[in-house]
């Protein structure tokens, strides 16, 4: 188990839903249905914004860890964590290697370089 300090939309989100009747029949967090329905919903959102990928919940999971987490210098490790994955070879999966990565990480030893050079 791992405590994840959420950022200030996330907690909008779930402050937005504290009172929803969903949630606190089901005692939720959200009000979010069955992945199978999410997914419909998911469907439904790509058709209406002419996105041209099947949207889905592990689509977003994937989208999260890389776009959000991994390409913002997060670590692996910590990635894991945030995602429940009790060993880094699952989180791997989803950690493929991104140019932009590889360009930052690369000008950050630029720098430190330029600096020991001086």
């Amino acid at each position: 188990m791992c405590n994840i300090p959420l950022l200030d939309i996330p907690l909008e989100i779930l402050r937005k839903y504290a009172k929803h009747p969903a949630c606190q029949k089901k005692n939720r967090l959200l009000p979010v249905p069955c992945n199978q329905k999410m997914n419909s919903y998911l469907k439904e959102i790509a058709d209406l914004c002419l996105i041209n990928k099947t949207l889905t919940t592990h689509v977003a999971r994937h989208s999260y860890a890389t776009s959000v987490c991994l390409a913002n210098g997060v670590s692996i490790e910590n990635v894991a964590k945030m995602l429940g994955h009790t060993n880094i070879k699952m989180t791997q999966h989803y950690a493929r290697v991104l140019d932009s990565s590889i360009l930052r990480d690369m000008n950050n030893v630029k720098n430190v370089m330029a600096k020991v050079m001086q």
